[in-house]
């Protein structure tokens, strides 16, 4: 871009240049063809009558070069060998008054006609009784122009030439650390390296430029680190189901087993591989909701009682009774409960709230509650259990893969259900927290309204 509009600015100026000079050559061309006739009027003496007497100077060759006298359209004096075309063109002009022409002769002339008058007398004023023609070749003012032309665009190539080398100079050296910086960025990004540029010591452009390729790692380097726990966490949850299930699968290929122990076997394997598929199911609904374009909606209660459903159909039957209220105030004050909408599809809404309700039936004594109340913009589902609540010690490292309070409490989890639900919540624009003031351990889940 600087370079075209340098290149432009070189050639208006040198239109310009070769322009204006053109114009000063034929300026002097006209000088020189003015002061030629005007020194030949004065050796010509006009008398009353209207005729002439020319004096003749001692050297009057430069004089008579190009030069005619008329005395009206007659012709006194001439050039010797003139062309014909030329002779033709001052005729025409003898008698007209002080006038510029251009003829062709051969090449280019320029000619000056200058009117001699009859001096003025008493009750006459005076008239013009011949006229001086004068001319001049423009070859050398054409041969000056064009060299000028020649070399004034030589000149101009050679600057623009030497203002792209010098501006290429410029822009390859002001270049190479942008260039070096974009290496580093991307050896540092496809090794997670935690190198930064940073602004120290940098130009003002450059450190703006440091700044944005840092950013950028730094987003690098948490997609990289989410997806490698991501991929850690998957591979522990995992962990778990997968080696009950091997070692079901061994302990029923060891040696034949009774009918009933093959059953408890098989439903010891059927309910391994549901908890994988629900661990599976969570993390690919983070995934989606995470680049969804539309959340989805459900309904409370609707969703409320789905889940209590699921937890009667795989629960133990000695599992706690879920109850399903629409609001605390409803619950107390004995209304009917009202419809709310959540701004989740159901299977997202159930990915979140399943660990909870799992968690809830692990720790409660005989009841768990879930509840759900609107607020500005938003609906919070409770989900409350009667059982002894969340140590305070843990509360910190509750939402911490991979974290339990008690890992030999006997049950078959890994400690990520918890931080999953959250994950997941959070992907959908809401979160989860612990009220450390409920009795028994109640968690309070943050949804977008539907």
């Amino acid at each position: 871009m600087a370079l075209a509009t340098s290149a432009l600015w070189i050639g208006v100026l040198t239109t310009v240049f070769n322009l204006a000079l053109d114009q000063r050559l034929h300026a002097q061309a006209d000088d020189v063809l003015r002061t030629r006739a005007q020194a030949v009027a004065a050796t010509v003496d006009v008398r009353s009558d209207g005729t002439f007497a020319v004096r003749e100077p001692t050297e009057d060759g430069a004089l008579d070069a190009g030069v005619w006298i008329f005395r009206g359209d007659t012709v006194i004096e001439e050039p010797p060998g003139s062309p014909a075309a030329l002779d033709t063109r001052a005729q025409h002009l003898a008698g007209r008054g002080e006038a510029f022409a251009d003829a062709q002769g051969p090449g280019p002339w320029r000619l000056y006609a200058f009117p001699l008058h009859v001096p003025a007398s008493q009750g006459r004023t005076a008239a013009q009784a011949g006229t001086v023609v004068s001319a001049l070749s423009l070859d050398p003012y054409r041969n000056t122009a064009e060299s000028a032309l020649v070399g004034s665009i030589a000149l101009a190539a050679l600057l623009l030439a030497t203002f792209y080398l010098l501006t290429r100079l410029a822009v390859r050296r002001a270049l190479r650390p942008v260039a070096a910086m974009s290496d580093q960025a991307t050896r540092w990004s496809a090794a997670g390296a935690p190198e930064r540029f940073g602004r120290e010591g940098r130009p003002t452009e450059l450190a703006a430029f440091a700044t944005s390729l840092d950013a950028l790692l730094d987003r690098l380097a948490a997609v990289l680190r989410h997806e490698q726990q991501q991929a850690a966490e998957l591979s522990h949850e995992l962990r778990t189901p997968l080696s009950r299930i091997t070692a079901e699968t061994d302990w029923l290929r060891a040696r034949p087993r009774s009918e009933q122990e093959a059953a408890g076997s098989l439903e010891a394997i059927a309910g391994a591989a549901t908890r994988m598929r629900q661990i599976c199911d969570s993390l690919l609904s983070e995934v989606r909701t995470r680049n969804a374009q539309t959340p989805g909606r459900c309904g409370f209660p609707e969703i409320g009682h789905h889940l209590a459903r699921l937890h009667a159909a795989h629960g133990p039957a000695t599992a706690p009774e879920v109850t399903v209220v629409t609001d605390e105030d409803d619950s107390r004050a004995g209304g009917t409960p009202s419809q709310i909408g959540l701004g989740v599809s159901q299977e997202v809404a159930e990915r979140i709230l399943l660990p909870l309700l799992d968690n809830a039936r692990r720790y409660a004594a005989r009841s768990i509650t879930i509840s759900c109340a609107a607020r500005e913009g938003a609906v919070t589902v409770y989900v409350a259990d009667d059982g002894p609540g969340v140590p305070a010690a843990f509360a910190a490292a509750l939402f911490e893969p991979g974290r339990r309070a008690d890992p030999g409490d006997g049950h078959d989890g890994a400690g990520l259900g918890l931080a999953l639900a959250r994950r997941l919540a959070r992907a959908a624009g809401g979160d989860i927290a612990l009220d450390p003031e409920a009795p028994g351990a109640r968690f309070e889940v943050t949804l977008p309204a539907g």
